[in-house]
């Protein structure tokens, strides 16, 4: 496993995003802790907790670094609470209609850990903690959310059309996604950002179609 460290991006102080990305010193590290950042994030559209305690577990063992704002993450404690959370999470997706119920009780919560995550590994400029939680919100909440509005739509038409007995082998895929492409992250980041940006993209492509489909059927 590589080690991934984390670098301010400028010396002084940048008001645009295009600045602070030009003064970045682009290097494998870097890169590396972007694509990193986004394919954990986006692992948090399958299962909210487990990409946290998987970035949990690997900070409290100091196998990478984070920004001094974000060591919370990589203590005991938050290993602990991820851990119990994680194992809630995938028991309450395997009883059909509750999952229903989770998703939407999730989906802002997939947003904000996509966004933590995005915040705590993403070199961004430490100068700019608006613009950072922004970039993070972009690069790290928008990916998460997307996936999960995409699966939970896939859940709603399990649920109708097998009365919810197709619901657990979707949720096993789900977290079989969660806990490999989390743990897939930290070895191959650049590989598994391109996969989970491409599933981004085709969740978000199958949500405007059928948003575009729902709009001409109510045409008069």
């Amino acid at each position: 496993m590589a080690v991934i460290g984390f670098r301010g991006a400028g010396k002084a102080e940048k008001k645009y995003l295009s600045i602070a990305f030009t003064k970045m010193d682009i290097g494998y590290h870097t890169i590396s802790a972007v694509a990193l950042g986004i394919a954990l994030s986006a692992c948090c559209g399958f299962r909210v907790f487990i990409p946290l305690l998987v970035a949990s577990v690997v900070a409290y063992n100091h196998w990478f670094a984070l920004p001094a704002d974000m060591h919370w993450i990589g203590t005991g404690v938050s290993v602990t609470c991820f851990a119990i959370a994680s194992a809630i999470e995938v028991g309450a997706y395997y009883f059909p209609f509750l999952d229903n119920i989770l998703d939407t009780i999730a989906a802002p919560l997939a947003v904000a850990a996509g966004t933590i995550l995005a915040h705590a590994l993403i070199p961004f400029p430490d100068s700019e903690p608006v613009l950072r939680w922004l970039m993070a919100f972009v690069a790290g909440g928008a990916t998460a959310g997307t996936i999960h509005i995409g699966t939970g739509i896939w859940r709603l038409f399990s649920t109708k059309a097998t009365l919810g007995t197709g619901n657990p082998v979707l949720a096993t895929g789900e977290n079989a996604a969660a806990i490999a492409g989390a743990i897939a992250s930290f070895f191959i980041p650049v590989i598994m950002s391109i996969i989970m940006l491409l599933v981004v993209g085709w969740f978000a492509y199958q949500e405007i179609l059928r948003a575009t489909t729902a709009g001409k059927s109510n045409l008069p």
